[in-house]
């Protein structure tokens, strides 16, 4: 009866009813910490494997597309969002909660943890972006607004900047997508992203903590 109703029901509400279970069992799916290897196929199961699966059941887009529009609208996104990670790098809070997972300069140490943080990156945006964004784009730019608060929530127990910035974050992220018919915008900006401040973190700040501190103080949250 249960499978009968489903079957039933539009696209929009069956991708969002399995974004809705999907989202539920990556919280509730406990995470050995420190294991980034573990973590990538936790995220690609989760986020990858089953909004995949549904996509290509329904011959639905979850934003697989590479396009002149897209790889401009990539371009822009990757320096509008530049420069806070050049500042959140020298951040007090991010330089003590990064890398999430150990690894250093050496590149034969820092090159597969880039690589494994890109397919926990891949999956996210496949998952926020793709599944519960340009996925249903046919409700319009609003499809940008349904994941913000779970993205937030997600977010918990990151530095407290982060964790103000994550909904207005996956915002413009999400119409960023939208607009462009693909993720590879929010793939490259939040991978490429989170790669850079891991290595800049590696390494001596690039700014004074304190002058940013200062910058800064206008936030209410700890920095």
């Amino acid at each position: 009866m249960l499978r009968r109703r489903l079957a039933r029901l539009p696209w929009l509400y069956r991708a969002l009813i399995v974004g809705g279970v999907v989202g539920a069992a990556w919280s509730l799916w406990p995470l050995p910490a420190g294991d980034l290897t573990y973590r990538a196929v936790h995220d690609a199961l989760l986020f990858i494997l089953v909004p995949g699966a549904l996509a290509l059941a329904h011959g639905r887009n979850l934003g697989w597309n590479v396009d002149r529009a897209a790889l401009r609208n990539t371009l822009l996104l990757a320096l509008f969002v530049l420069p806070f990670y050049l500042v959140g790098s020298s951040l007090p809070s991010i330089r003590a909660y990064y890398p999430m997972w150990h690894t250093s300069t050496a590149l034969a140490d820092f090159l597969p943890h880039a690589a494994q943080q890109l397919l926990v990156v891949v999956a996210a945006e496949t998952y926020y972006r793709g599944l519960l964004c340009v996925g249903v784009r046919e409700i319009g730019r609003k499809s940008a607004l349904i994941s913000p608060i779970l993205y937030a929530f997600h977010h918990v127990g990151k530095p407290p900047i982060e964790i103000l910035l994550s909904a207005p974050t996956d915002v413009l992220f999400g119409l960023v997508d939208y607009e462009s018919d693909s993720i590879l915008p929010s793939i490259v900006a939040h991978g490429g992203g989170l790669i850079l401040l891991d290595w800049l973190v590696l390494h001596p700040p690039l700014f004074p903590p304190e002058r940013v501190a200062t910058a800064l103080q206008w936030l209410p949250i700890p920095l």
